[in-house]
């Protein structure tokens, strides 16, 4: 029964200190520049976003780049990853992944204005975003349950743990265009899945934040709580990120 739980346990605070790293470094942070940090925190969580996401880390470069592209070109032909133009979610997933690895290994032309400012630690990148490193975390988690997994059906579990960067964007990047209700009318069809986003960390609230991308917190309507914003406000008070003076 203990073991059970600590495989649960487990597999639970995979999904959210992953889905923080995203959420709070690679997406408000690279991306939008919603708060600033010194260098020292800055490559903090380059490596943080390595521990947590494991198999499925994504650069903040690049993640960042393709983010702003998806902002920029949302739901047309150049958006990195819309419904509207993919006949299924796999044929979604299997674009931006191609995409994501031209932006990452600079194979793919991209417009200055996408980059500027986007943290880059290339040598780290290079190593976390690499084969070895996916390997090496993909190890990790399948001794993790061959030592202390009880069960066979919890061996299932195993390939969200190894694609579990890809699951988190495909969430939101396929289902919140597709689902949801909307606070505010946008050329768009980004959609709010969750009336409180306790699954998403905030990442639910799509259309509030494709309305207002740079805002540090992503809840807006009534009833709307941004799990990320008291970590946010928690990491101000204690200066290791700051927010631009208005």
């Amino acid at each position: 029964m203990y073991l059970m739980v600590f495989i649960l346990c487990f597999f639970v605070a995979h999904w959210y200190l992953s889905l923080f790293s995203q959420t709070f470094f690679q997406h408000r942070y690279a991306a939008h520049k919603s708060f600033d940090m010194n260098k020292g925190w800055e490559k903090f969580f380059f490596v943080f976003a390595w521990i947590t996401q494991g198999s499925s880390y994504l650069s903040p470069w690049a993640y960042g780049v393709m983010h702003r592209m998806h902002h920029a070109y949302a739901d047309t032909e150049l958006d990195p990853h819309s419904p509207k133009y993919d006949k299924n979610l796999m044929a979604m997933m299997w674009r931006t992944k191609n995409i994501y690895a031209g932006i990452m290994g600079k194979r793919i032309a991209v417009d200055p204005k996408f980059t500027k400012n986007v943290p880059e630690w290339r040598s780290f990148d290079v190593f976390a975003n690499g084969w070895f490193s996916r390997v090496l975390w993909i190890g990790v988690y399948v001794w993790i349950y061959i030592a202390f997994a009880p069960y066979w059906w919890l061996f299932l579990l195993l390939p969200f743990h190894i694609v579990m960067g890809p699951l988190h964007g495909v969430i939101i990047n396929w289902y919140a265009h597709r689902y949801g209700h909307v606070n505010f009318e946008t050329s768009d069809t980004s959609k709010n899945l969750f009336r409180f986003d306790w699954l998403m960390f905030g990442e639910g609230y799509h259309n509030n934040h494709h309305v207002h991308p740079s805002r540090s917190n992503f809840a807006m309507g009534k009833g709307e709580f941004d799990l990320c914003y008291p970590i946010i406000l928690v990491l101000q008070k204690f200066r290791v990120i700051r927010f631009a003076k208005a």
